[in-house]
């Protein structure tokens, strides 16, 4: 490194390094400045966007009580308006709920669909993904039911899986494949959310134990006539 030894020699060294690089450190300067401002006014305007958005999800929302009939048309209209905000998922919820108080099934599914599909979260894309499973078996679609659940969910939700893997089984009359299903729920502490999932065991194990004594006396009768 260059040493000076005179205070002249140094300010002749500043002069000259700043008329070689003077203009390059100000447009560096402006320009970083101008980013750190530009990028301000972005972060802004995004936060203006999302509260935006989010007293007119509040507004839509209330309205579903004052104004039940108009409702869906509001609602549908908000998700095409904000597809890519979570908000599309929790409207898609709420319209699904409607759709189940009116019992009209094949709306809340695909209500529920939507919701699944755009959820901002694992745990709200489960939720509805449990929601619309039922809402399928509701229809009688058992195996689409069991599509439904047959993706990835976080490991909380387990034990209502199973539930209600259980009963698909059991409305399709595997009932091997239900009481496993009850079992792994109850072993994933199903019951502190369901307690009527013992119940639903129990049944189910009574059930198979009176139709293996039905096929036991059958089959010993049908032994005796042939002795005879």
């Amino acid at each position: 490194m260059e040493i000076y030894q005179t205070e002249e020699q140094q300010v002749d060294a500043i002069k000259k390094f700043w008329s070689e690089n003077g203009n390059g450190i100000i447009a560096g300067v402006v320009l970083g400045l101008g980013g750190f401002v530009g990028f301000n006014l972005y972060q802004d305007s995004v936060l203006e966007q999302e509260l935006a958005t989010s007293d007119a999800y509040q507004t839509l929302i209330e309205s579903a009580e004052k104004e039940p009939e108009a409702f869906s048309a509001k609602g549908d209209k908000f998700i095409q308006d904000n597809a890519s905000t979570s908000y599309a998922s929790l409207t898609a919820l709420a319209l699904a709920k409607e759709m189940v108080e009116k019992k009209d099934w094949a709306q809340a599914e695909k209500y529920l669909q939507t919701a699944a599909d755009k959820a901002p979260s694992e745990g709200i894309r489960a939720i509805a993904t449990l929601r619309l499973a039922r809402i399928q078996i509701q229809q009688e679609k058992l195996s689409e039911a069991l599509a439904s659940l047959s993706g990835q969910l976080p490991e909380s939700f387990t034990a209502s899986v199973q539930e209600i893997k259980g009963d698909i089984y059991l409305q399709q009359e595997k009932k091997d494949l239900a009481r496993n299903a009850y079992q792994a729920a109850i072993d994933a502490d199903g019951l502190a959310s369901s307690p009527g999932l013992q119940m639903k065991l129990d049944d189910l194990a009574q059930v198979i134990n009176l139709g293996a004594v039905a096929l036991n006396d059958s089959s010993s009768a049908s032994d005796s006539s042939s002795n005879k």
